[in-house]
């Protein structure tokens, strides 16, 4: 249910089954009642719609081939898909972007449509709202407790503090966030910070601490919001609080009453989905690449996820109550013109795939040369990133781009827009030290 790439698929072809699925689904009570009426048999019905799909994609083909050049991409090709929407699109949103959950992916598509459409961010004083420390919106670069501006996007690695959240953004914001599974969470966050963690650092590999975590924590050291309930940490709430299902109980309802959406890392193009109809926003403002993944992962065994659950058990009971809720927004929306939605948006995703990128695999960062695309290396770990095009139309490269921008990358480039001819915008803008990350 994640959001890779097929290799390659005959495009066309999908878009014949497309026809005919949707045809026959939105149709259904009209055609059955059209065939009864006209005396033709469901066979022949079928017979002619598929001629009709055939005739129909044998002209769009004919013109395809007539307007598409054979090398590079031009804008005569379908870059951007048509807007659908008849609402309202919204533009005053809260990200919480917690860690390791493919919120970078989610901050890109932000940036991208902030960016696009002239909107104001609440950009960190550095790299991040001081954190772990709870967010201030003294934190903000440019913000004045006097004239109190406001602002359209909050959307920077923070921890959640809704009263100084609510100083700087407007009343009708948009709140949101994106949860995992604490288990897999848990390896994720093991990996990625085993060399600047002191928790981490203590044990020797995942599978002893896993065994023993009190052994290796101690509640209160700095730096350990890695190592246990680190969603929990990330809402602003305390990781080390003994479970209590009633205590529990009342923090995840106040959640749910702040955040509007809470979106879940393994049903990712689900998600977005739900979250294009929530922001009445159109399929290419969160159609995405993947970015910031690492090059492999550690399966866990059954019995080391139970463990972890268990460890983890504020984060769990988070992740149950909102699996729960973030179905129950599925039901409503449509089983069925969920899996249509989703379809739509994966194969938008391989269409500027195959438009944008040199491969339709993630690389080694050492593998791009565009240093401005460079994904961030942290740790011992290898982060994969995207080759983009060389013979591209400008404009089109620069889509491309926009799309595949590192999270550090394009926070630097908004600070420029924002606050232009400031001594801190002549700085390189990508960061290669992973002593900007610590804490």
């Amino acid at each position: 249910m994640g959001h890779g790439f097929v290799r390659r698929p005959v495009y066309m072809w999908n878009m014949i089954f497309w026809v005919l699925n949707n045809l026959t689904f939105v149709h259904s009570h009209l055609l059955s009642r059209t065939m009864r009426f006209l005396h033709i048999s469901p066979i022949y019905w079928k017979r002619l719609l598929v001629i009709f799909a055939f005739g129909l994609m044998t002209q769009l083909l004919g013109r395809h081939r007539q307007k598409s050049p054979s090398q590079a991409f031009t804008a005569e090709h379908p870059l951007f898909s048509p807007s659908t929407q008849t609402c309202q699109p919204k533009s005053h949103i809260v990200f919480l972007k917690t860690h390791k959950t493919a919120g970078s992916t989610v901050l890109n598509m932000l940036n991208r449509y902030g960016d696009r459409n002239s909107l104001t961010f609440a950009l960190p004083q550095k790299h991040q709202f001081n954190y772990p420390s709870l967010f201030n919106a003294n934190m903000v670069r440019g913000y004045d407790e006097l004239n109190k501006p406001t602002y359209d996007i909050l959307c920077h690695h923070m921890r959640f503090n809704l009263p100084e959240i609510r100083k700087l953004m407007p009343s009708d914001s948009f709140y949101f966030t994106i949860l995992r599974e604490p288990a897999t969470l848990a390896e994720s966050s093991f990996s990625y910070y085993h060399s600047v963690s002191r928790v981490f650092k203590r044990a020797p590999n995942l599978t002893e601490f896993i065994a023993h975590p009190l052994y290796f924590y101690k509640p209160g050291e700095k730096g350990n919001q890695h190592a246990r309930n680190f969603q929990w940490f990330d809402l602003g709430l305390d990781p080390d609080t003994p479970f209590n299902e009633s205590l529990a109980r009342a923090e995840v309802r106040e959640i749910d009453r702040v955040f509007h959406l809470v979106l879940l890392s393994e049903y990712f193009d689900e998600s977005m989905v739900l979250l294009k109809e929530e922001l009445c926003w159109d399929l290419d403002d969160v159609v995405n690449f993947k970015l910031n993944s690492r090059e492999s992962s550690t399966p866990l065994k059954e019995k080391e996820k139970e463990m972890l659950w268990a460890w983890n058990a504020l984060d769990l009971y988070l992740y149950v109550y909102f699996n729960r809720t973030f179905w129950e927004k599925v039901e409503r929306f449509g089983r069925e013109r969920m899996y249509i939605e989703v379809r739509r948006l994966r194969e938008r995703r391989q269409q500027l795939a195959e438009i944008c990128l040199e491969d339709l695999d993630p690389v080694r960062g050492n593998e791009i040369k565009e240093n401005g695309i460079k994904p961030f290396q942290f740790g011992q770990e290898k982060i994969m990133g995207w080759v983009v095009k060389m013979d591209l139309e400008p404009n089109t490269r620069a889509w491309c781009v926009q799309m595949i921008t590192p999270e550090l990358r394009y926070k630097n480039i908004l600070d420029a827009k924002q606050f232009p001819g400031s001594v801190r915008n002549g700085s390189k803008p990508t960061g290669t030290s992973a002593k900007l990350l610590r804490p």
